[in-house]
């Protein structure tokens, strides 16, 4: 999405805004040891904000890339408006302790446990942080009348649809894996605050996010670890895969102007034909991707390209829970923030396989 100026703040569409888009406000960013988490931390500090990070450090993978991105942030030219507390979602006296201690403006909840294939073997895991965390989120914002509540959907809520681009509109009643289930109840949930207490709510279906301190249980660390030590890469569906990759900070531009334009009631809203991603309520659910999706062997010869080396596929059936493509539609989110994809996957992966190649240096 088209880059943001650190300091002047996104240019959108006339409406509401959370503030003027001159800084020092403070925002709760939950799972900030994570791959958005941090990179959206950098960009509220850079452009003035003060962030409170909040991430319970788990082992779903290494816990040391976690930490080794929080140390980045305390590292940062702005790490004097940065607080990093290791903290969990499902501890609610502690929440509502940190929410008397700040007062946030604003909180950008991007803590989960994150993995379709995780889900069908850590069931409970799911459970824990995506439905009790997440409800236990709502709980605080709508105790202490947070002025917007922006948090992680997932392009998995799509399942087993098939009709391309996905829409925000289209039915969301398949879901293929545990983890697309927990996203959905999301959405769900969030209306039922927004509808009963007011509470402005923006959901976030990401789509195949990539970049520099990315995943480890994602496609391009995967395949960059195994290429470069001369081992098969996996590849589902014996390569016929589609999916929507887009770079991180393109993610980053569409999170921060979401955050600074909470949606309001809408009067007009038809109840008799009602679309699915607004609401009378002040509720709006956007996709949020490049809009541009990418055959499996396409990506993999890019990657091929950057690093110099060529993979050794190792084809494999469809994985359970996984589905062979998405593409996102995000012409509501391009409307609603006036901000729009634009890295290709040559300048991504070229940008992340730099970052690779000097994080494991170091």
């Amino acid at each position: 999405m088209r880059a943001l100026d650190a300091r002047a703040g996104p240019v959108a569409p006339d409406g509401p805004r959370l503030t003027d888009n001159t800084g020092m406000r403070k925002i709760l960013i939950t799972g900030a040891a994570g791959f958005i988490g941090m990179h959206v931390s950098q960009a509220l500090l850079a452009r003035g904000d003060t962030v409170i990070g909040l991430d319970n450090l788990n082992d779903y993978y290494d816990p040391q890339l976690k930490r080794d991105r929080v140390a980045s942030l305390q590292a940062g030219p702005d790490a004097g408006r940065f607080q990093f507390v290791e903290a969990d979602l499902v501890d609610m006296a502690g929440l509502n302790a940190l929410f008397d201690a700040h007062g946030f403006d604003g909180v950008v909840h991007l803590a989960a446990q994150a993995g379709v294939r995780y889900s069908l073997t850590h069931p409970h895991a799911y459970a824990q942080s995506n439905l009790v965390g997440f409800v236990n989120m709502l709980e605080a914002c709508r105790r202490h009348r947070t002025a917007h509540l922006v948090y992680a959907s997932s392009s998995s809520v799509y399942g087993g649809n098939t009709r391309m681009p996905f829409s925000e509109n289209d039915a969301v009643d398949h879901p293929v894996s545990l983890y697309a289930a927990t996203k959905k109840a999301n959405e769900l949930m969030a209306h039922t605050y927004s509808h009963l207490y007011g509470l402005p709510t923006t959901g976030l279906r990401f789509f195949t996010v990539y970049g520099p301190w990315g995943r480890p249980d994602m496609a391009p660390m995967l395949f960059t670890r195994a290429i470069l030590a001369g081992e098969p890469i996996k590849v589902f569906n014996h390569g016929k895969m589609q999916r929507d990759f887009t770079f991180i900070d393109d993610i980053v531009a569409g999170v921060v102007a979401t955050l600074d334009r909470p949606p309001v009631a809408d009067d007009a809203f038809d109840r008799a034909a009602p679309q699915a991603s607004g609401s009378w309520a002040p509720y709006k659910v956007f996709n949020i991707g490049h809009s541009e999706p990418v055959q499996l062997m396409d990506f993999i010869r890019t990657l091929e390209s950057a690093l110099g080396v060529s993979a050794q596929l190792d084809l494999q059936p469809m994985a359970p829970g996984d589905v062979p493509a998405t593409y996102a539609d995000v012409s509501a989110l391009q409307a609603w923030t006036g901000v729009a994809p634009h890295t290709g996957l040559s300048e991504g992966i070229g940008r992340f396989v730099a970052w690779y190649r000097q994080y494991h240096r170091a």
